[in-house]
């Protein structure tokens, strides 16, 4: 019987920290509930399809041909290390890209390749169908390539027979470690030299501490309901970094004070998150996170990372009593605005009106919720030809 596996992961948002982090400081990133689905089928036809309708790619491999052209691999997969420079090279000639391509759309296809040759081993490369669809936008620091990265390793790793879920569609330690691993691998050949803090909250779910490559996840952290906005501002992360560099080279005892200003935020964030479970005053610790987010925004906009349609947004969720802040590097890109429990659904609908009629896109979501995700139940699987249709 032909196999169908499906999985999803969700994506990332920076709560606390973007910029600091750059400079030693602590960062917190959250699970984001808006999930990259992906679906693997058995072909007959010794065939490999990658099908990826977000970026409009749509590749067939005979198997042969893949086996043929990279017919070894000295990758040890239960211990993946950075991808070879001239096997990369062979990949990107046998795709037809340029192999210094930037483009993340090549890049993707790219890091496919790789994780389907190098997962496979000495095992013969299975004929399959593989597609990706997301509610992530690209290129918004949400997080898309690293949900598509584990995704794809989590698959993979599971037609091999490396990993194997549990009952309740998740899988053991070791197995989530082994999709990390590949998930930062193909990371790399996306983004070049990334954090690992990404692909490690699309694997693991819930909240991560990150400071200085250590990644630290969190513990006893609810989920929490949020409004997400994309302004559909397009911008540069690396002018934004090398904006907040040429401030505090210029004013280093302004500046500076800030960057640890906005790591007490950050600090102060994690107490909080972590006592609202065990708290009797939940309320209260609800109201710190919304002065907190309140602060950081005020500190991201004096390091000149905020942009005036993520003000607008801010002083539109301000007139119905909302918190909001930017996510990840500012200068157009995403905003949150907290929902705590308790808030009338009419104001928040009011709110995504106001926002829709300014032009920018909305989802209600949730954040520190699970990572991947095995769909084993015949009720859990999205239908692909629907996908787009699904409130995930």
């Amino acid at each position: 019987m032909e196999e169908e596996i499906i999985v999803s992961s969700p994506g990332k948002i920076i709560f606390h920290g973007e910029h600091a982090v750059v400079y030693g400081k602590i960062a917190l990133a959250t699970s984001l509930d808006v999930r990259t689905h992906t679906r693997l089928k058995d072909r007959s036809d010794r065939c490999v399809v990658i099908d990826l309708p977000d970026i409009g790619q749509h590749l067939t491999w005979k198997v042969d041909d893949i086996m043929t052209q990279f017919p070894h691999t000295v990758c040890n997969v239960l211990e993946p290390g950075p991808a070879d420079g001239q096997l990369m090279k062979d990949m990107a000639d046998f795709i037809g890209i340029q192999s210094e391509t930037h483009d993340t759309k090549n890049l993707a296809l790219l890091s496919f390749l790789y994780l389907l040759h190098s997962i496979s081993g000495n095992i013969k490369i299975p004929a399959v169908h593989i597609t990706v669809i997301s509610k992530l936008p690209v290129s918004a620091g949400l997080g898309s390539s690293a949900a598509y990265s584990a995704c794809l390793a989590a698959v993979l790793l599971m037609r091999t027979n490396l990993i194997k879920p549990t009952k309740d569609g998740t899988w053991s330690t070791d197995d989530l470690d082994l999709i990390n691993k590949w998930a930062f691998q193909s990371e790399k050949i996306i983004h070049g030299n990334p954090s690992g803090i990404d692909n490690s909250i699309c694997t693991y779910g819930g909240a991560l501490r990150f400071q200085q490559g250590n990644i630290e996840k969190l513990n006893r952290i609810p989920e929490l309901r949020i409004l997400l906005t994309d302004t559909r501002i397009p911008r540069s992360t690396k002018k934004l970094v090398d904006g907040v560099k040429d401030k505090l080279n210029k004013y280093p005892d302004i500046i500076e004070p800030v960057l640890s200003s906005i790591e007490a935020i950050s600090k102060h964030c994690q107490i909080t998150l972590e006592e609202i479970n065990s708290e009797n005053h939940a309320d209260k610790m609800y109201k710190k996170l919304e002065e907190l987010i309140d602060m950081n925004q005020h500190h991201l906009n004096v390091l000149g990372v905020s942009h005036p349609t993520i003000e607008e947004i801010c002083r539109c969720s301000e007139k119905y009593g909302l918190h909001s802040k930017l996510t990840g590097a500012g200068g157009g890109g995403c905003v949150f605005t907290l929902i705590k429990p308790g808030t009338d659904g009419q104001i928040v609908d009011k709110l995504k009106t106001d926002l829709i009629q300014l032009g920018f896109q909305c989802w209600e979501t949730s954040v520190g919720g699970h990572g991947i995700f095995h769909h084993q139940h015949s009720h859990d699987i999205p239908d692909f030809n629907k996908l787009h249709d699904i409130n995930v």
